[in-house]
C-alpha cells in the first residue's frame, strides 16, 4: 500500500515513497531509496530499498516464526484437550 491506499502491482512509485506489504500476519514497510533505469536481479533490490518496519511488527514476525515451529507431527490427528491447553499457555 502506498499512502494508505491499496494499489495494483503496475502502479508507478517515486523515490521516497513508503510501501507496506501485508505478509502472513504482519506488515512489512519499505522506503524507496532509488529506482533503476531497467529491471535488476533480486540480489540488487536491497540496495534500492530501506526496511522501515516498526518494532511492534518485527515482534509479531518473530512470534509468528516461533509459533510455526510448534506444530504437531503429521498423522497425530486432532490435538487433545491437554495439547490445546498447553498450546494456549505457550502462545498467551
Amino acid at each position: 500500500m502506498m499512502d494508505e491506499m491499496p494499489v495494483k502491482a503496475s502502479r508507478e512509485i517515486k523515490v521516497g515513497d513508503t510501501v507496506t506489504i501485508k505478509r502472513h500476519g504482519f506488515d512489512q514497510v519499505f522506503e524507496v531509496l532509488s529506482i533503476p533505469k531497467s529491471r535488476v536481479s533480486a540480489k540488487l533490490v536491497p540496495d534500492l530499498i530501506k526496511d522501515v518496519t516498526p518494532q511492534d511488527e518485527l515482534e509479531k514476525q518473530e512470534f509468528l516464526r516461533l509459533a510455526r515451529n510448534v506444530t504437531r507431527k503429521k498423522g497425530l490427528g486432532r490435538p487433545t484437550k491437554k495439547d490445546r491447553r498447553d498450546l494456549d499457555d505457550f502462545t498467551i
